[in-house]
């Protein structure tokens, strides 16, 4: 199967980097390579792409699609999670960038395949790895995890509120068998949600499974480590643009970028802000880009989609 995914939000992230010819660009979520393709018509062959994927499909698919570029040496792709962004760079002996992109959460390929145990929709094994090298899977967490952990995790990342009665059911079903495929965890939310709550809100097994997708991969922990990575990565001038597609994304990057660009509070009767205090970086636009409503139309997955941008305009002494 190739790795077809829709890019979302692709023009207003190639607008928003700014980019320059003989540029320095990382993909951080290669997925399609349908980012990866647009900086690389951008920098021309002048520039340089890394493009960095976990998921052994999308490398696969990408070097047999990039072949030329790679053969080049104009695209290095890694089969590695983004958080190892900076010691990765380190290694090719590369210490600034002109610019990098994110496209957060999941993408379409992993959903679609049934035996990923993504989705909520097939029966199958509860795996939900993006880097099928590791050995955590949701199975382990349904399995094996304790009650605390379970209603932590489904109340942080899935934000159910029936995250208590959902626990202890598994808790109670697991002690006869292993909770093993997808459709036997949905049998179980969907016996434990009231009925009235079912009707709205879309699938009632969508925020267990967003939850354990979450933490089967540690997401949100690596967003965090990466977005950081790259963000001091910049070269002045350089830009970060990042995609996220629920509110627990997007309220994580706009922090982040949140601690780059407010400066502390000074004495009001400072008539000079010290060199020390001035501010690295700058957001781009103060409020994220969202999808049009064509986009919106033609990709559902756009709906929910925002793009916020901070780019680096000096370095601290």
């Amino acid at each position: 199967m190739t790795f077809e995914h829709t890019t979302v939000l692709l023009n207003e992230m190639i607008e928003q980097l700014n980019i320059k010819s003989d540029g320095i660009y990382v993909d951080a979520t290669f997925g399609g390579g349908g980012h990866t393709r647009r900086l690389l018509d951008e920098v021309g062959l002048n520039g340089t792409v890394i493009a960095f994927d976990q998921d052994e499909l999308a490398i696969s698919h990408g070097k047999q699609r990039f072949d030329e570029e790679i053969t080049q040496g104009r695209l290095i792709l890694k089969h590695s999670n983004f958080r190892q962004m900076k010691d990765t760079l380190n290694e090719l002996n590369i210490s600034e960038i002109d610019g990098c992109c994110f496209d957060l959460g999941i993408s379409s390929p992993q959903v679609d395949l049934p035996e990923r145990g993504f989705s909520y929709r097939y029966d199958a094994p509860l795996d939900m790895r993006m880097d099928q090298r590791q050995a955590l899977t949701a199975a382990t967490i349904i399995n094996d995890w304790d009650y605390a952990e379970l209603v932590r995790i489904f109340y942080r990342y899935g934000e159910e509120k029936f995250s208590k009665q959902i626990a202890r059911r598994i808790e109670q079903v697991r002690v006869t068998q292993p909770i093993r495929t997808t459709l036997e965890l949905v049998d179980i939310i969907r016996d434990v949600i009231p009925q009235p709550a079912r009707r709205k809100g879309g699938h009632p097994a969508k925020r267990i499974f967003q939850a354990l997708r979450i933490a089967v991969n540690d997401e949100l922990g690596a967003a965090e480590d990466g977005i950081t990575d790259a963000v001091e990565l910049l070269a002045i001038g350089g830009r970060v643009g990042v995609i996220s597609f629920h509110s627990l994304e997007d309220g994580l990057v706009k922090h982040l970028f949140r601690d780059y660009t407010i400066a502390p509070e000074t004495p009001r009767n400072l008539p000079i802000l010290p060199n020390e205090m001035k501010l690295d970086y700058q957001l781009v636009h103060r409020k994220p880009i969202r999808p049009s409503d064509e986009e919106i139309t033609a990709n559902k997955r756009a709906q929910s989609a925002q793009l916020r941008t901070i780019e680096r305009i000096g370095k601290a002494n």
